[in-house]
């Protein structure tokens, strides 16, 4: 066969199978607190993780969450989180220890300092998590006790989300990388 007639089957077999080959679209969910059961949507996130969960988020106090982590770490989940500084050490319900007592990677940062600042920068008010580089949550919800039961906040599942996982991850490894 000649390359030509080789190219026009080739092209041919193209255009008869790539409209049949389905692409995964984004999924979208979103949940309201309180009263959305946010927390057992993330648990169920959290429960399907097979390789990789970064979570960014100021404010961490929740015993099932953090026990669902644990849980994925002795599934040989890698997990690496960050939290607020001030937060965590301020407040006597914030998991950072029990992180640090499960050797689970943890990193407390402030905020990003602004260029000239004397004091120290402002808050890590992130609240994110990326679950096997294709999935994100993301929203005003912190992973405590008071954002499922008591305040007003929302998380948005993102599913089938590679290059928002990818933006994400890229986000969450900036944090991870600042000086505490």
């Amino acid at each position: 066969m000649t390359r030509s007639l080789i190219s026009a089957c080739l092209w041919t077999l193209y255009a008869v199978l790539a409209p049949s080959v389905a692409r995964a679209e984004m999924i979208v969910q979103a949940c309201f607190s309180p009263n959305g059961k946010c927390a057992a949507h993330v648990l169920r996130e959290i429960g399907s993780a097979k390789k990789e969960l970064l979570v960014a988020v100021y404010a961490f106090t929740s015993d099932d969450l953090a026990n669902a982590l644990v849980q994925a770490k002795k599934r040989g989940v890698a997990i690496q989180i960050v939290l607020d500084r001030d937060f965590d050490l301020a407040n006597p319900s914030s998991k950072g220890k029990f992180f640090d007592a499960q050797k689970i990677p943890l990193r407390r940062i402030s905020g990003a300092k602004p260029v000239g600042a004397e004091k120290d920068g402002g808050l890590m008010h992130q609240k994110f998590a990326i679950i096997d580089r294709s999935v994100v949550l993301a929203g005003s919800y912190n992973w405590t006790y008071a954002a499922e039961n008591s305040n007003d906040e929302n998380l948005l599942f993102f599913r089938e989300a590679a290059p928002l996982a990818e933006e994400y991850r890229r986000a969450f490894l900036r944090l991870w990388e600042r000086k505490p």
